[in-house]
C-alpha cells in the first residue's frame, strides 16, 4: 500500500470518531505568541492545528499527502469561514525552489519527520517568525515503540538543529514519547 492510501484510510477512520480535529495542546498553550500573519502547516493531517491557527488570525496553507484529509479541511474551513488554503502534496518530493517566493510568520510540523524539510523551513520562515514542531523521539523507554527509528528524532535533535534561534519552549517527554520545540527565528 502506498503512503497516500495508507493515510487516506487512517484519516477516514479518524473522521468517524470526531466532530472537529483537536489542535496540539502545547501549541494551544503558546497562543499568546501567535498574532496572525501567514502560517504553514506541514503534514497537517485532519487540520486541527490549521483550524486553531486560522482562528488566531493566520492565513494558513495546509499541506498533506492525503486527499481525504485535504477535502475534509476544505469543508471545515468553508463551514467555519476560516482562511485555510488546503493543498495535497507529497512532502517527500517537494521541489525546494517552488518555495522561493513564499515566506511565513509561523510554521507548524506535528508527528511528521523528514529531515530534508529543515533547510526549507529555515529558508521560508521570516525573521522573527515562529516554528513549532513535535514528534516522536528515540529514548531508552521508547525502544519498543511501534514507530520506526527512521521517524523518530534523536535526543536533543531539535535543539541541535534550531538551537541558534530563540528557543521559547523545549521538552523531551519520555512518558509521552515526544520531543517538542517552539522557537523564534533570529
Amino acid at each position: 500500500m502506498d503512503f497516500q492510501s495508507k493515510w487516506n484510510n487512517k484519516h477516514r477512520e479518524r473522521m468517524k470518531q470526531l466532530t472537529e480535529p483537536a489542535s496540539n495542546p502545547r501549541l494551544m498553550r503558546l497562543a499568546s505568541y501567535l498574532n496572525g500573519g501567514n502560517a504553514l502547516d506541514f503534514a497537517c493531517g485532519l487540520g486541527g492545528n490549521s483550524l486553531f491557527l486560522s482562528r488566531k488570525g493566520y492565513n494558513v496553507q495546509a499541506i498533506d499527502i492525503s486527499d481525504v484529509a485535504i477535502d475534509y479541511i476544505k469543508d471545515l474551513a468553508l463551514k467555519n469561514n476560516l482562511s485555510i488554503d488546503a493543498r495535497m502534496a507529497d512532502l517527500t518530493s517537494l521541489d525546494q525552489h517552488s518555495w522561493d517566493n513564499q515566506s511565513f510568520d509561523m510554521i507548524v510540523v506535528t508527528y511528521y519527520l523528514d529531515r530534508r524539510v529543515f533547510p526549507l523551513i529555515k529558508k521560508i520562515l521570516k525573521a522573527g517568525g515562529y516554528f513549532f514542531m513535535e514528534t516522536y523521539y528515540q529514548a531508552p523507554t521508547t525502544a519498543k515503540q511501534g514507530v520506526s527509528d527512521q521517524y523518530k528524532l534523536k535526543p536533543k535533535e531539535l535543539l541541535n538543529e534550531f538551537g541558534d534561534w530563540q528557543v521559547l519552549y523545549y521538552e523531551e517527554n519520555e512518558h509521552e514519547r515526544r520531543q517538542t520545540i517552539f522557537c523564534r527565528k533570529c
